[in-house]
């Protein structure tokens, strides 16, 4: 081979996707390509011409523009363009032309189509850019793994160890105790004709029928739980987990169809996995002071390492990790209202942002605050919510959920208010939205409640949904705020980088990766008149509402899944080496899959935001 053979070698082989193509068929190529230089605004394809090779840009800059002349894309050195109109059979429709002086290799037809027969990785690349080809780098990504960290993988009939043991509604309390202690199990169903209508735990019994002074003569359905959650047998262990966390559940009835087959516990996911979240909620509970609370809170980083690990969804993390934080927030308060003695007036506890959303990762500040009863009276009890209010927010601290910046806090006065006084920031918000207020207002647009009154919130919600739906105005300045953070990608499909001391030359995936499609969720949302505040439900409920596409809402939730995957490895790396865990990603230090499939959920976040500001005009709020 030549040195200028072996010179057009080396470079092809340095870009995808003629990287991922066999030495010997690498070796080939060079011959088949001829070199064409094109000066500055030389057009080389336009719309009505018949295409018969691929192009490589080996130097210079080319645009391609749509048959309006809006700019679809930029290419620089190593980037290719043609196939998409060798993909429709050679036909023309986007006009391509150079916009510096530019060397370019062009590859014949038959060449480019007998590769992509012969070779998937290479085929794989030129998919079409986005939603098509990410959704399926996240099918081979999923393949890929062999992982099983014993709870993750399992469905559930492998994982639970019992049969159903069962008695009618009007079996007695006492019996219900003689199967459990003859069975060696800590529940029993309730059945009627084959219909689940309840559980009894040894807890039930204890809490409900001997510390009640109730007989254990009386019939089991006045201390039974009722209509309990269900899992089916078919599901995966990490779905049952799942579940149990968010209701704070240790025993979970297994269905096949409506058939009871069996009930999972939390000792037998407890038993398959040593960091297990269960184990760690049902531990929370069982503490008494915020230290306790905060020796827990910091194996927080060994339940992500391990869910990692595991392959589990960015999005299931994100709900075990949440579920983790709530369990804390409500045993804080539980431990404050034993403090401080029991409330005055009715009050519910809420959070906000990822906690609120579900979403949250092993680093997070925390977002909360109180609503009142419209009984507050400020004289006669302010002074115990804002004991109790420090007290808390100053417990979260300690077990490492770091103070909000901005003072988002129930300790923050502004933040522990009366019903009435919330709904009157929701009607200025709504009805007067200001760019500013609004921007650091869009928070409380994803409220949950963690604890007390939560009629409160709903109260609250039920008058301002409605109110957004129809708002144009009010909508716009939202689109607006979706618009403020922007994937990192430049002209040229090149990542954007941060540049400071800290964080040099790395891409912040928090502010721009995952918060841009957290701010289209919502917006989608308020549009549609969507409850729920977790990023995936609302699009997928706005799907169903019309307010978003359904592909878009598709392109979307991968883009969220593969960019939150991509942000969860790089914190559990960083726990691995023992580091504070961040969001702050150096291209470098991911693989090159990764590296190109974060440019195609960015290209779907850019998209997904130009659909938005056409929609609703929003860069005039800007």
């Amino acid at each position: 081979m030549t040195i200028e053979l072996q010179d057009i070698r080396d470079f092809l082989a340095a870009h995808r996707p003629f990287d991922q193509l066999p030495p010997h068929v690498l070796d080939g190529l060079p011959r088949q390509l001829e070199a064409r230089y094109v000066r500055r605004d030389t057009v080389i394809l336009q719309p009505g011409d018949t295409n018969s090779a691929l192009y490589i840009l080996r130097s210079g800059a080319v645009a391609v523009r749509d048959e309006r002349g809006d700019l679809l894309q930029q290419l620089g050195e190593g980037d290719c363009f043609g196939a998409r109109s060798l993909l429709r059979g050679g036909d023309v429709v986007d006009k391509t032309s150079a916009i510096e002086d530019s060397l370019l290799y062009q590859l014949p037809a038959d060449a480019f189509h007998m590769l992509r027969s012969e070779h998937r990785q290479f085929a794989y690349y030129f998919e079409p850019m986005g939603g098509p080809r990410l959704r399926e780098a996240m099918q081979l990504r999923g393949g890929m793994s062999n992982s099983d960290t014993g709870v993750i993988t399992p469905p559930v009939r492998i994982l639970m160890r019992s049969d159903p043991v069962s008695l009618p509604s009007s079996g007695s309390i006492a019996d219900a105790a003689r199967m459990m202690t003859d069975s060696g199990i800590s529940s029993v169903l309730v059945i009627d004709d084959g219909v689940l209508r309840g559980i009894v735990t040894d807890r039930d019994i204890r809490s409900r029928c001997v510390a009640a002074g109730i007989s254990r003569e009386r019939p089991v359905q006045e201390i039974m739980t009722r209509d309990p959650h269900t899992i089916d047998r078919n599901s995966l262990g990490l779905d049952a987990m799942v579940t149990m966390l968010h209701h704070n559940i240790r025993h979970l009835p297994v269905v096949d169809g409506r058939r009871v087959v069996g009930v999972l516990t939390a000792t037998d996911m407890n038993q398959r996995q040593s960091a297990s979240p269960v184990y760690l909620v049902g531990n929370i509970g069982k503490q008494n002071s915020a230290e306790a609370l905060a020796a827990i809170a910091r194996r927080l980083e060994q339940v992500l390492l391990a869910l990692v690990d595991a392959d589990a969804t960015a999005q299931s993390i994100g709900r075990i990790i949440s579920a983790i934080g709530d369990a804390i927030t409500r045993r804080l308060l539980q431990l404050a209202e034993e403090k401080f003695g029991a409330p005055p007036v009715p009050y519910v506890w809420f959070t906000a942002g990822s906690l609120a959303r579900a979403e949250q990762t092993a680093l997070s500040d925390q977002d909360n605050g109180v609503i009142l009863s419209d009984a507050f009276v400020a004289d006669q009890h302010g002074e115990y919510f804002e004991r109790l209010s420090h007290w808390v927010c100053d417990g979260l601290n300690a077990c490492g959920y770091m103070y909000c910046p901005g003072g988002v806090m129930a300790s923050n006065q502004k933040w522990r208010q009366p019903l009435r006084v919330w709904k009157e920031y929701f009607s200025r918000w709504i009805d007067t939205p200001e760019p500013k207020a609004l921007m650091h207002a869009s928070i409380f647009f994803d409220l949950r409640a963690i604890y007390g009154e939560a009629q409160l919130l709903r109260e609250l919600q039920q008058d301002t949904l409605p109110r957004t739906q129809n708002n144009a105005i009010f909508l716009a300045y939202m689109a607006a705020n979706a618009l403020q953070y922007r994937p990192p990608l430049g002209f040229f499909r090149h990542f954007v980088l941060v540049h400071d001391k800290q964080h040099d030359r790395t891409l912040d995936l928090k502010k721009n990766g995952i918060i841009p499609i957290v701010d289209l969720a919502r917006v989608y949302a308020l549009a549609g008149g969507v409850h729920g505040v977790n990023t995936v439900d609302r699009l997928e409920r706005s799907a169903a509402a019309s307010s978003l596409s359904k592909d878009g809402a598709t392109d979307l939730l991968d883009a969220l899944e593969f960019i939150g995957m991509v942000r969860l490895r790089h914190q559990a790396d960083r726990i691995r080496r023992q580091q504070t865990p961040d969001n702050f990603v150096s291209p470098t230090e991911i693989s090159r899959f990764d590296r190109d499939h974060l440019k195609d959920a960015f290209v779907i976040v850019q998209t997904m935001q130009e659909a938005l500001d056409q929609r609703y005009q929003a860069t005039r709020f800007l």
